[in-house]
């Protein structure tokens, strides 16, 4: 009996192994779970969420190393400087252009040749362009006597003045005596002065021709017209002073310089930007203050010289062009009758 026994042991354990390899099979299968109340609804099938299509490359993963291409150094080298290339012709500014505005290079040269010559090296607009009448003045570049100039009003023909605008230098023996920006033929942005020794001397802000700190007043509540501009900088009168009247057109034109009327201060008609009366004040504001200005110009409603004192000329009590004799008249003319203005009609003190 007892050897019975240990010949049926063995049978034991393969019967069991053999269970064991059965049931494997149907334990490993998938099944799907659902975790809802009513298990007699179907369960959807949720996609992986850890693959998508862009991820894929004719339906097999894209981090698949058979897409990985192997380069050399000198491919890898000249992939990369193609790149560089490429952004520095996305960062790339076009050349000559200020605000918007294409402009094209000049300079002109002042003083003895030498160490003591000045260069100004500035820009000017390549197309004209419509200016402010709010400008204080409008800088150009005479290109017939090589200068730059500052004029409150242009003729429309004067085809050889240009606009300045954009940067500006001025050089003395390879070193910079004067920096700033021109805009639409105003001074605009920071300017500055330095000694022959690189010595900043004098530091200033403006905004399209007026002093940054200038008292700006207006017409009106929308303050769409100027009525006055008093230039201060630091403080103190420095600048170009401007009165215009209602209708926009300039009343008073003139310049202060440590805190005093300087050069020429010039009276309009009050249309078409003709002058009437041109004053004249010390030539320096550290010079001693000039009280009463002279009247050194005078013009008539037509924009004509009629009083001129360094020429020796003085047309006042003259008949004007159209009543002399012997001008045609149309029919209906009426002659216009002009005061004789008196010599010593100074402008408002500020």
């Amino acid at each position: 009996m007892r050897n019975l026994r240990l010949w049926l042991r063995p049978l034991r354990f393969l019967g069991i192994l053999v269970v064991a390899l059965t049931l494997l099979p149907w334990a490993c299968t998938r099944k799907t779970v659902s975790f809802k109340s009513t298990p007699d609804e179907p369960v959807a099938l949720v996609a992986d969420t850890l693959t998508r299509t862009a991820d894929s490359l004719n339906g097999k993963p894209s981090l698949s190393t058979a897409r990985k291409v192997v380069l050399t150094k000198e491919q890898e080298k000249a992939a990369k400087d193609a790149e560089k290339d490429t952004q520095r012709k996305a960062k790339k500014k076009p050349k000559n252009v200020f605000l918007g505005e294409k402009m094209k290079k000049a300079f002109v040269k002042t003083g003895p040749k030498g160490r003591n010559q000045k260069i100004a090296i500035f820009y000017f607009l390549k197309y004209p362009k419509v200016l402010s009448d709010y400008a204080p003045a409008h800088y150009y570049y005479d290109t017939k006597k090589h200068k730059i100039l500052k004029l409150a009003a242009v003729e429309e023909d004067a085809t050889n003045l240009k606009i300045l605008h954009g940067p500006y230098k001025v050089l003395q023996n390879n070193k910079v005596l004067e920096t700033g920006f021109y805009a639409l033929g105003t001074k605009h942005l920071r300017w500055e002065t330095f000694d022959k020794n690189g010595v900043l001397l004098t530091k200033t802000h403006y905004e399209m021709g007026f002093p940054r700190d200038a008292n700006v007043s207006y017409y009106g509540e929308d303050r769409s017209k100027i009525n006055e501009v008093v230039p201060y900088v630091n403080g103190k009168l420095e600048g170009d002073y401007a009165k215009f009247l209602v209708n926009g057109q300039p009343d008073w034109r003139g310049q202060f310089e440590n805190g005093k009327r300087v050069g020429i201060w010039t009276k309009y008609w009050g249309f078409r930007g003709r002058r009437h009366y041109e004053y004249q004040y010390a030539e320096s504001g550290y010079d001693p203050e000039v009280t009463e200005p002279e009247l050194v110009r005078e013009y008539n409603r037509n924009a004509t010289l009629i009083y001129d004192k360094e020429k020796n000329l003085d047309k006042r009590g003259q008949p004007e062009a159209e009543d002399r004799p012997g001008q045609t008249r149309r029919p209906g003319y009426t002659p216009r009758t002009v005061p004789k203005a008196s010599p010593k009609v100074t402008p408002r003190k500020k």
